[in-house]
């Protein structure tokens, strides 16, 4: 899952994407609207957790924004302003979740959860392939039911695979799947981290295999 965290705060920002890596998360950092606005448009962002103070005015203005060009994208507005008139303000303008800080790191969690399962953003919760199955929800991979631990680079390269297996999965979207904007990446980083998944799943007997085509990209098959 890649997010955008947009926070004007440092230390606010880096120990919210510091947290998000803990749980498998690739999370960039905006920290105001023209930024954020950008970096959405470039890019591709399963949820943006949203500040309201920012620099450059009132950040429920960034959603209308959001919803202009990219609609489905779940905003979980994150702000000091937690007054119920606020929440309702924040509730219409847009945003799928308001949470007020201070607040606990597992509910924020809980309510990202929460927005990605509702219709508009419905996504599969697990996926199979072979004796493969993901669950995307808990960041759990198995084979035939027993749970195997992958490095979270790992695990975001085979989930990235997973929700394409069977077609060719672009490099540039490996990429950005895996490593967020800030990462410092070698040329091979992405092709030894799948490299070393090809091993593994070969080891576990997992009845896939990737394939390759150089600087083009990769696909996950089922072994026939």
């Amino acid at each position: 899952m890649r997010l955008l965290v947009v926070e004007d705060e440092p230390e606010m920002a880096l120990a919210l994407q510091a947290a998000l890596r803990r749980h498998d998360m690739v999370a960039d950092h905006a920290d105001g609207i023209a930024t954020a606005l950008e970096m959405i448009l470039a890019g591709t962002y399963d949820a943006i957790i949203l500040d309201r103070g920012l620099p450059d005015g009132d950040g429920l203005c960034l959603i209308p924004k959001i919803r202009q060009h990219k609609s489905s994208i779940p905003v979980i507005v994150l702000t000091a302003r937690g007054r119920l008139a606020e929440r309702v303000a924040g509730l219409d303008g847009g945003a799928d979740d308001y949470l007020a800080k201070p607040f606990a790191f597992e509910e924020l969690l809980a309510r990202l959860r929460a927005v990605m399962r509702r219709p508009d953003h419905l996504s599969p919760m697990a996926v199979k392939l072979g004796r493969l199955a993901l669950d995307l929800d808990h960041r759990e991979a198995s084979v035939e039911g027993m749970r195997f631990d992958l490095p979270r680079r790992e695990l975001l390269v085979l989930e990235a695979l997973m929700r394409r297996a069977g077609r060719m999965v672009p490099r540039e979207i490996l990429m950005e799947s895996v490593f967020g904007m800030s990462d410092e990446v070698q040329s091979n980083t992405l092709d030894s981290h799948i490299s070393r998944l090809r091993r593994k799943l070969c080891d576990i007997d997992a009845g896939v295999t990737i394939n390759g085509v150089r600087g083009v990209g990769y696909m996950l098959m089922e072994q026939a």
